[in-house]
């Protein structure tokens, strides 16, 4: 079955083919038929190389090699897939949240005129994420790297006609560059370093590096500005919540299954070299903690209900790279398969709450939705609670293991995720109380029109909604005298990492009452939220009204994207300005313009001789002669 691996990535390619080729000439059943048929067909091939693995005892890792890709001097690669745990994991994840954001597409998007050609955006978005999480060395990576970037300019500026839509896509797609580039930057430097890119020739000889090496550090850092660009970590975040100009089902794409978990995986991928890198993993978990803080207060005061969930997941993304920071890279990993969970739930979740209000996304015209959409309710209630942290639910496990590492490590980094676990609680039971709670306050219209979203859209949310309930069982703590898992099945991935790390345990009864603490805190949170939302019937402001200096500052995003236009957009446009105004105008055109008066003048001069008498074309023929005789002579 493992030779059979080629196939997961082979569908969805075929998928975009079909879809892409002859999407005019398919009906939009056929096209849906056909793209959500990939993506389940690549889900149970995933599914029966999980199985096989767990069944292989010490032979899980596999490196199938289609073809010799590049030969060039001394440097060669492979198109080579590598199938192990963390590979399979991604591959779960990323088929299984894929085929069911992929059915509820074909509800959400069955009236829209570029039906198909979604639905072939969407297979090829899969496609390339498939082969970044399969490649067997940094350079196929980075082909599926770079693909998933093409994909989300192509679905984020879908609806292209909305210019500020398209704005939003070119926005991802440049900032994602600034962050590839250090990642190219890596890749060089690990060739140059290792004399290969393949993960078996790297990290067999990394192992012989000794900690904290400047080549090693210099190589981590790279690859994570990478990462810091992919899955949206400060100062490189800010295209994501702007990413919520596409589609619905694609923020749940990019959110939950493929795009920004990449480079949580990039990290996890190469374990041991940032083992080696302490400085490095300290400041992936510094970066990681911070914009977990900083992106949550944000959400506290955003009021477009897609909104609200991209800045959480900025902020559930730097709780994954805290965990890689600490090498805890099956925290991390832990949490990227829950998050996967309640985050595509909730994007799905928004998306059916948007189609039943017509479109609008502003909390502030909802409210007393809870008895029209019944089924979105409760699946959102589900995910609110899970992402919150709350037991028995799936985000409470994973959340809670990241923050006993940092306790254990950092009780700075604990601190501020415990802070950042507190206002998520708030930020989604305040989006939670305004959505569904109190009176509705949209238009009549609106109200007359509200229905539950069709079966198509609501089947993918009631499963999950019970993977949300249930995933987190997968890595239940130590503390609870039960075995881990995931632990179990991704410890030979992180094996040579694990030895090199310095343990950070701390006991049972400690496990408890930190549980216990979080655990108050945020029922706490919830109690303060629906009493302020719900018993008080407290609305947030409307627009134009005078907000405190510290509430504007947050609700206005801290003016991170003020900043960049003025010290970084309006800089380069007047730089293109005056380059336009002297090379493109005075160079340039004044080079070809001086061309072509310089061909009407002499052209001016010689049409004189056009006579049209016979009488001087002989004599001129004569006098040619006579001077190249002249010529000859001498």
């Amino acid at each position: 079955m493992i030779k059979l691996v080629a196939l997961v990535p082979l569908f969805p390619l075929l998928g975009f083919i079909i879809t892409g080729l002859f999407g005019k000439s398919l009906s939009k059943t056929a096209a849906a038929i056909v793209a959500s048929g990939a993506i389940l067909l690549s889900f149970v091939v995933s599914l029966l190389l999980f199985i096989e693995l767990i069944g292989a005892g010490d032979n899980i890792s596999h490196t199938i090699k289609l073809f010799d890709w590049i030969q060039a001097g001394k440097f060669s690669a492979d198109l080579s897939l590598l199938i192990d745990p963390l590979s399979s994991v991604f591959l779960l994840i990323i088929t299984g949240v894929g085929f069911l954001i992929h059915v509820y597409s074909t509800g959400y998007m069955h009236d829209d005129e570029g039906h198909n050609k979604f639905f072939s955006y969407l297979n090829l978005f899969v496609f390339f994420m498939l082969l970044l999480v399969l490649g067997s060395n940094y350079l196929v990576m980075f082909v599926g790297w770079e693909g998933v970037g093409l994909c989300s300019y192509l679905l984020i500026g879908f609806w292209f006609k909305n210019t500020s839509y398209n704005n939003a896509a070119k926005k991802a797609f440049i900032m994602n560059r600034i962050g590839d580039l250090g990642f190219l930057l890596g890749i060089f430097l690990i060739y140059v370093t290792f004399g290969s890119v393949s993960y078996s020739e790297v990290f067999a000889q990394a192992k012989f590096y000794t900690a904290d090496e400047p080549v090693i550090i210099a190589i981590t850092l790279l690859l994570f500005v990478g990462a810091m660009g992919k899955s949206a970590q400060l100062p490189l975040y800010t295209w994501l919540p702007d990413a919520m100009a596409g589609p619905t089902p694609v923020s749940a794409l990019i959110h939950a299954a493929t795009m920004v978990t990449a480079g949580i995986y990039m990290i996890a991928r190469s374990n041991i070299l940032y083992t080696l890198a302490p400085t490095s993993m300290h400041i992936v978990a510094l970066i990681g903690v911070i914009t977990a803080v900083f992106a949550a207060t944000i959400g506290l005061l955003q009021n477009d209900i897609k909104k609200v969930l991209a800045y959480s997941t900025v902020s559930q993304l730097g709780y994954m790279f805290l965990a890689l920071g600490m090498g805890a890279y099956t925290s991390a990993v832990f949490h990227v398969i829950t998050h996967a969970f309640f985050k595509a739930l909730l994007f799905l979740g928004a998306g059916s709450i948007i189609h039943a209000m017509g479109g609008e996304q502003d909390i502030r015209k909802m409210g007393g939705l809870k008895g029209h959409l019944p089924t979105t309710f409760a699946t959102f209630l589900i995910g609110t609670i899970a992402i919150a942290g709350i037991p028995p639910f799936a985000g409470f496990f994973s959340k809670d293991e990241i923050l006993a590492h940092a306790f254990a490590h950092n009780k700075i980094f604990w601190l501020l995720g415990v802070g950042g676990s507190v206002l998520t609680a708030f930020y989604m039971f305040r989006l939670l109380f305004l959505t569904f709670y109190g009176k509705f306050r949209g238009t009549h219209h609106q109200e007359e029109h509200l229905h539950e979203s069709p079966k198509s859209i609501t089947i993918p949310l009631v499963i999950l909604a019970g993977l949300s309930i249930v995933g987190g069982f997968i890595g239940l703590p130590e503390a609870f005298h039960a075995k881990h898992l995931l632990k179990s099945f991704l410890s030979p991935v992180f094996a040579d990492s694990d030895l090199r790390m310095l343990p950070a345990e701390i006991s049972h009864a400690t496990e408890y009452a930190l549980m216990a603490l979080a655990i108050v805190i945020v029922l706490v949170v919830v109690l303060l939220a629906r009493n302020k939302y719900v018993v008080k019937g407290e609305l947030p402001v409307a627009d134009g009204v005078a907000l405190s200096p510290s509430s504007k500052l947050i609700a206005n995003k801290y003016y991170v994207d003020e900043i960049y236009d003025n010290l970084i957009v309006k800089p380069l446009h007047w730089i293109s300005g005056i380059f336009y105004r002297v090379m493109d105008i005075q160079v340039v055109d004044g080079f070809v313009n001086f061309i072509g008066k310089a061909v009407v003048w002499s052209s001016n001069g010689l049409r004189l001789t056009q006579t049209g008498k016979i009488g001087y074309y002989v004599f001129v023929m004569v006098l040619s002669v006579a001077l190249l005789l002249l010529y000859i002579s001498y």
